[in-house]
């Protein structure tokens, strides 16, 4: 029994000295410890311009419409396969 009181007693003791820490995530995450690096990263790195952004929209939209233009005259294409193949197969049928 005294060892059981002896190990309640330490485990006790061992709880309270860590709920005494006032280490905390919060406390190194301040937004001085983080702000102050980030502004210093970019420094050297120019604003983005509007216009850069409306020509890649542009760009990607014609890229896009160039892709489905290309998508459909592959299935007219393929189409025009099936089409042979079966005209292939009914005249080797008769």
């Amino acid at each position: 029994m005294k060892k059981f009181a002896l190990i309640a007693a330490v485990s006790g003791a061992f709880a309270l000295a860590a709920c005494g820490s006032s280490d905390d995530a919060s406390e190194d995450a301040m937004a001085d410890s983080v702000e102050m690096p980030a502004d210093e990263a970019m420094a050297g790195v120019p604003d983005p311009v509007a216009d850069d952004v409306s020509e890649a929209v542009e760009d990607a939209t014609a890229n896009a419409e160039a892709a489905a233009q290309t998508a459909e005259q592959a299935a007219d294409a393929a189409l025009d396969a099936v089409a042979d193949v079966e005209a292939a197969a009914q005249d080797s049928a008769q």
